[in-house]
C-alpha cells in the first residue's frame, strides 16, 4: 500500500508535466521550444553528432598526422572526421552553429544533407547557408514559424526597407526597394494579399517617400491610407490622368541629373547610366512609391475608346516600369491574376517586375504567371497553399532564390492610424497636388447640452 501510495504521488506530476508540454507544443510552440525542445536538441545533436555525419555522408578521411598520432597513442580504430563544429547559440526559435568543411567538401554536400539532419536532431527545419569560403552556419528552426507568426523585436531596417513578413527559417522577409525597385504581388480573395500591402504602407508611412496609389475598385482598398497618399486614382479615367504627371516627374527628374552632371539637354534618358541618388541630399527628390492594386482592372477595357486609354496607360506603366528606378520611383503591382491574356504589354510590364510574392492562386497558371520565368520549383510550393493559413505565400525574385514567407496580422484601423499619425509626412510635390485625396475630418464628440427631466401630468 505504501509503494502504491508512492507511485501515485510521483506520477501525479509527471503526468501534469507531460500534459503541459503537449498543451504547449500545440498551442504555444514558442514556449515549448524554450522550456523542452531546446535542452533536448541540444543534447541529441552533441551525443550524436559525429555518427550523424557520418552516417550523411558528411566525414572524410583524417589526415596522416592524425592517423600516426591515433595509432602512436592508442590501439583504436581510426574512424573519418566530421566538419569541425563552432559553438552552439540557442535562439528563441532554434539553434545556430557554424561548420567548417573539411577538403574536398562544398557547402551543396551539407544542403543535400538537411533533410536527414532534421530528423536526427529533432526540430523543424534546417538550412545551410554560406558565412564565408570553407565556412558554412547550420539554422535549426526547432517548430513552424509560420504557423503563428511574431516578428522578431529588433530588425534591422533602413530607409525604403520594410519588414513586411516572416521567412520560414525564422528571419524577417525585408522589402527593400533599392535592391529590387518593382514587384508584382499575387493572390486570390483571402489569400492575404490585402494585409501584404497594408504593412508595406504602413512600414513606409514615418519614412520620407511619397505614396502614390492607384486603386480601380472604387478606392476599397488605399481609400483608408488617404490621409498618407499623396495622389490616389480610383476610377481608370483618373489612373490615365495620374500616369502621364508620374512619367513627367521621372523626365523632370532626368533634367535634373542631367544639368548637375553636365549632360547635354537634348540626351536622351535611356543613355543616362546614373540614377539620383548620386545628387546632393538638399538636391535630391523624395522617392515615390507607386502602389497599383488589381492591375487587371487598367488592361480589362469595355469599348474601343477604352482601348486607346488602356494601350496608353500600359505603355506609362511600363516606362514607369523600365526607367522609374533611377528616377527615385518604385513600383507595387497587385493582382489576382496577370498574364498574356490581359492584354498587349502584359508580358513586358510583367518581365520589368524584378521581386515577385505569390500567395494562394486558384490554378497552377496563375503561379507560373508569378513565379514560373525566375523560380520553376517555386510554382508547386505557391500551389501547395492552404486556404487555412491567409498571408502565407512565396517569394522570389530574378536570382533564383526562393521562400515561403507569412505576413502578421495587422488590422485595417492600425493600418489607417499610422497613416493618419504620419499625415504631416506628405512631401509637397506640386504635380501631385491635383490628385491628393480628401481626407474627412474626424467629427470631435463634444458633450451635449444637459437634459433636464420634465415632469409628468396628465
Amino acid at each position: 500500500m505504501t509503494d502504491l501510495t508512492t507511485l501515485l504521488e510521483v506520477g501525479g506530476p509527471v503526468a501534469a508535466l507531460g500534459g503541459g508540454a503537449a498543451y504547449a507544443r500545440a498551442k504555444h510552440p514558442g514556449v515549448y521550444w524554450s522550456t523542452f525542445g531546446l535542452p533536448i536538441s541540444t543534447a541529441r545533436l552533441l551525443s550524436s553528432y559525429g555518427s550523424v555525419m557520418e552516417a550523411c555522408g558528411l566525414t572524410v578521411a583524417p589526415s596522416r598526422l592524425r592517423m600516426l598520432a591515433v595509432k602512436a597513442t592508442t590501439r583504436r580504430e581510426v574512424r573519418p572526421v566530421p566538419p569541425r563544429r563552432g559553438i552552439i547559440r540557442p535562439t528563441s526559435t532554434g539553434l545556430r552553429l557554424r561548420l567548417r568543411l573539411a577538403p574536398g567538401q562544398e557547402p551543396a554536400d551539407v544542403a543535400a544533407s538537411a533533410e536527414r539532419l532534421r530528423h536526427a536532431w529533432g526540430v523543424h527545419a534546417v538550412y545551410v547557408t554560406t558565412v564565408k569560403p570553407g565556412v558554412v552556419e547550420l539554422r535549426l528552426v526547432g517548430f513552424d514559424v509560420l504557423r503563428q507568426v511574431r516578428m522578431p523585436r529588433k530588425v534591422d531596417a533602413g530607409f525604403l526597407q520594410v519588414p513586411v513578413a516572416l521567412r520560414e527559417d525564422a528571419m524577417p522577409f525585408i522589402r527593400d526597394y533599392r535592391t529590387v525597385p518593382h514587384q508584382l504581388t499575387l493572390g486570390a480573395t483571402l489569400s492575404g494579399k490585402s494585409m501584404y500591402l497594408r504593412h508595406l504602407i504602413a512600414g513606409l508611412a514615418p519614412q520620407p517617400v511619397a505614396l502614390v496609389g492607384i486603386d480601380c475598385k472604387r478606392g476599397v482598398e488605399l481609400a483608408p491610407f488617404a490621409s498618407r497618399l499623396s495622389a490616389l486614382a480610383t476610377e481608370p479615367h483618373q489612373a490615365a490622368e495620374l500616369l502621364p504627371v508620374l512619367v513627367k516627374e521621372m523626365e523632370d527628374r532626368y533634367d535634373l541629373i542631367k544639368a548637375r552632371q553636365g549632360i547635354a539637354p537634348d540626351t536622351p534618358a535611356e543613355e543616362i547610366t546614373s540614377d539620383f541618388w548620386g545628387l546632393p541630399e538638399y538636391e535630391r527628390p523624395v522617392p515615390v512609391v507607386l502602389f497599383v492594386d488589381e492591375v487587371a482592372e487598367i488592361f480589362l477595357v469595355a469599348t474601343r475608346k477604352d482601348e486607346e486609354r488602356r494601350d496608353e496607360m500600359v505603355t506609362q506603366l511600363i516606362r514607369l516600369a523600365q526607367l522609374g528606378r533611377a528616377a527615385g520611383i518604385y513600383l507595387e503591382v497587385c493582382g489576382q491574376r496577370f498574364g498574356a491574356e490581359l492584354g498587349k504589354g502584359a508580358t513586358m510590364l510583367r518581365a520589368q517586375l524584378t521581386g515577385r510574392v505569390c500567395h494562394r492562386v486558384n490554378d497552377e497558371a496563375s503561379a507560373k504567371m508569378a513565379l514560373g520565368d525566375i523560380a520553376p520549383e517555386a510554382v508547386s510550393a505557391a500551389c501547395a497553399i492552404a486556404p487555412e493559413r491567409p498571408g502565407l505565400a512565396v517569394a522570389g525574385d530574378t536570382s533564383g532564390g526562393w521562400s515561403r514567407i507569412r505576413t502578421p496580422y495587422l488590422s485595417l484601423g492600425e493600418a489607417a492610424e499610422t497613416c493618419r499619425e504620419t499625415a504631416h509626412l506628405v512631401p509637397d510635390l506640386p504635380a501631385l497636388k491635383p490628385f491628393r485625396p480628401d481626407v474627412p475630418v474626424r467629427p470631435v464628440e463634444t458633450p451635449g447640452p444637459a437634459v433636464r427631466p420634465r415632469p409628468v401630468t396628465d
